[in-house]
């Protein structure tokens, strides 16, 4: 074995050291683990935040319900993930109880920003530790914040995060990004938003797509209370 293969080996395997070309290797992987996970899609639509996620039943066996995609963090907050989705319920359940923490605290709804900042952080520590791996996962986080202010945020396996008025994550995202850029418009009804992100979701999986893999939820300014929809309830909305 040469001397730039072991080097190679090296890099790839620790997750602290930089290339000599200034990359994390172990971060690139985890992104690469991001892009291979089922498709997920966040929208802000007029009255709130719409979550969209491709469950990708891979038997007929298997129970949809049970597939677990979507996550209520708090009343007013939701979460969708693309990636390994067990990495996405350990931050799941950190951000649940940050938010826990911060309503008996301070008898209030924790701010979006506040949890993906926790979420985040998290991750940015197993980019520089040893002994550990960076989270295979990207995470949507979408709510309404107590002063009615509509916000998405897509945290990415690294650390970083951005917010968006629509955007994707997953398999589906270099044929979905251009259509939320072409269709997405500022004050777009629930309707509109609904249609838009599930008809992008269609278009990209094709013969594939059945109404059982599709997982909605949907936070609104109205009541700032975290919704899913049943199918029943999406076959109505999308005749």
């Amino acid at each position: 074995m040469n001397k730039q293969m072991i080097d190679k080996m090296g890099y790839d395997r620790s997750i602290t050291m930089f290339s000599p070309d200034g990359r994390l290797l172990q971060v690139e992987y985890a992104k690469k683990t991001v892009k291979q996970g089922s498709t997920a899609i966040g929208i802000t639509y007029k009255d709130g935040v719409m979550l969209v996620a491709d469950k990708r039943i891979t038997s007929k066996l298997m129970v949809p319900e049970a597939i677990e995609k979507m996550f209520k963090i708090d009343d007013h907050l939701a979460a969708t993930a693309a990636g390994i989705i067990s990495d996405a319920r350990v931050l799941v359940d950190r951000a649940q109880l940050r938010a826990q923490q911060h309503a008996v605290t301070y008898d209030t709804k924790i701010d979006i920003l506040s949890i993906v900042k926790e979420i985040c952080d998290l991750k940015q520590i197993c980019t520089q530790s040893g002994g550990l791996r960076p989270f295979g996962v990207s995470m949507l986080v979408g709510g309404v914040d107590n002063d009615g202010t509509i916000k998405l945020f897509l945290t990415e396996p690294y650390g970083l995060y951005f917010q968006y008025k629509a955007t994707v994550i997953g398999e589906g995202d270099a044929d979905i990004e251009p259509v939320l850029l072409k269709k997405w418009r500022a004050g777009m009804s629930f309707d509109e938003a609904l249609k838009v992100a599930v008809g992008a979701l269609k278009d990209f999986l094709k013969d594939d797509f059945n109404f059982e893999r599709i997982d909605v939820s949907y936070v609104n300014v109205k009541d700032k209370k975290y919704t899913r929809l049943t199918e029943e309830e999406m076959r109505r909305y999308l005749k």
